[in-house]
């Protein structure tokens, strides 16, 4: 009989663990336990070599477990199953999308770098980025979705750090904006700068396309992170980040990981272990609303514009090129500005009755909230206004629900503007 390949979709029910050494269980269980016991001293050394990368694996050889600072079998299975979605060597999680994040570019920069980022970022990483790495003497550089490859490479060149340019950080598509930033360029810009042995690293944050619609690795990047908080986790109910890379880099992350302490608990684990069994059910059936909710908006006369993948045209130029080349589906995030500013915007969020006024996004409800005024309220005004994002925008994730009650909720929301 031929050997059959699993699509990842069939794999998240089973893939890294075995009933056998759980009494049977079906389903992992939580190891709510803070250190393990070696059954004898050789193996507890072995076990700290390999952890601590003073040797590398053996080929048949399995990391021992230790401590669940360094490693647990809820962390370990996930990790597995994350690494699947993306085609990955390995995975890392934590315990938020930001301890990812920071943990990332901790390790990878060093004092007198240069970092490269796209803009807009999600308002975390953006004040990580300028107001924390700078105390470091860590530079860092902004291109704009319509800057050009040229352009990127006379600013790096204008800079005077060429030769400190050491990652670029890239979030694509953009939060809220929905623009986009090609990572094959971004390869090529790097590749054009390297001028030693010392790699120049590219960072995606792929936390708006999910682990499913978009495969960053396979674009040329070295990282592909996440807010695992979001599609990953999808039920507003657990906080959680990841990364995943090559064993060479996630090593190093999961080394960074265990002396910073930020790894993800045992219960976190458990919890994403879950929703991965149902990833890709509920995110089709997200993108298939937002098709719907995007298609109503467009019409709208109380809606100046909206910012949603599905609407790119052949008009739309190096954006559309990059969405069709980089994508297999448009999303489940929108953002759209109504007709007004924050006024009219704060109308319309106060009178939602299905959708949650919230910030977060990915998860199975319908959650709405203002980017101006609360997740990018750290970036500066005028930063701000030049990447379009206003105070008339509103930012929806779209859920679960029945897409016409969704529309209703946004129809009876807009008349109150």
């Amino acid at each position: 009989m031929k050997t059959h390949e699993f699509s990842p979709e069939s794999l998240m029910m089973s893939y890294g663990y075995k009933p056998e050494l759980s009494e049977g269980a079906i389903k992992c269980p939580i190891f709510q336990t803070s250190t393990f016991v070696f059954k004898r001293a050789e193996e507890g050394k072995a076990f700290f070599e390999v952890a601590y990368g003073l040797r590398p694996k053996n080929e048949k050889e399995e990391q021992g477990l230790i401590y669940s600072r360094l490693n647990n079998p809820d962390l370990e299975i996930l990790e597995n199953r994350l690494s699947l979605w993306e085609g990955a060597e390995d995975c890392a999680t934590f315990e938020s999308g930001m301890s990812a994040i920071t943990t990332i570019l901790l390790e990878f920069l060093t004092p007198g770098d240069l970092l490269l980022c796209s803009s807009p970022l999600y308002g975390g990483t953006d004040h990580f980025i300028k107001h924390f790495l700078t105390k470091y003497s860590i530079h860092y550089l902004e291109f704009s979705p319509n800057s050009t490859e040229e352009e990127i490479k006379q600013m790096i060149f204008q800079s005077g750090k060429a030769d400190r340019l050491a990652m670029i950080y890239i979030e694509t598509p953009a939060n809220p904006t929905n623009a986009l930033i090609d990572i094959a360029m971004c390869r090529r810009v790097a590749d054009a700068f390297k001028m030693s042995e010392r790699p120049i690293y590219i960072a995606v944050d792929n936390t708006y396309m999910g682990p499913l619609w978009q495969h960053p690795l396979k674009l040329g990047a070295d990282f592909s992170l996440y807010s695992a908080t979001k599609y990953i986790g999808g039920h507003s109910d657990v906080i959680a980040g990841a990364v995943c890379g090559s064993k060479e880099v996630i090593m190093r992350a999961k080394t960074l990981r265990t002396f910073l302490g930020n790894m993800a608990g045992p219960w976190t684990g458990w919890l994403l272990l879950r929703s991965l069994e149902t990833l890709k059910v509920r995110m089709e059936q997200q993108a298939a609303n937002a098709k719907e909710v995007a298609t109503y908006l467009q019409t709208h006369p109380k809606v100046k514009k909206v910012h949603y993948l599905g609407l790119l045209t052949p008009a739309d130029g190096n954006q559309y090129e990059i969405y069709c080349r980089q994508y297999s589906s448009s999303g489940a995030m929108l953002a759209f500005d109504v007709v007004g500013g924050e006024t009219e915007a704060f109308r319309f969020l106060n009178a939602l009755k299905l959708i949650k006024l919230a910030v977060s996004l990915g998860s199975t409800e319908s959650l709405a909230e203002h980017p101006y005024t609360m997740t990018h309220a750290g970036v500066e005004i005028s930063h701000k206004l030049s990447l379009g994002l206003t105070e008339s925008m509103v930012r929806l994730s779209v859920g679960v629900e029945n897409s016409k009650d969704i529309i209703w909720d946004i129809e009876q929301a807009l008349a109150q503007v």
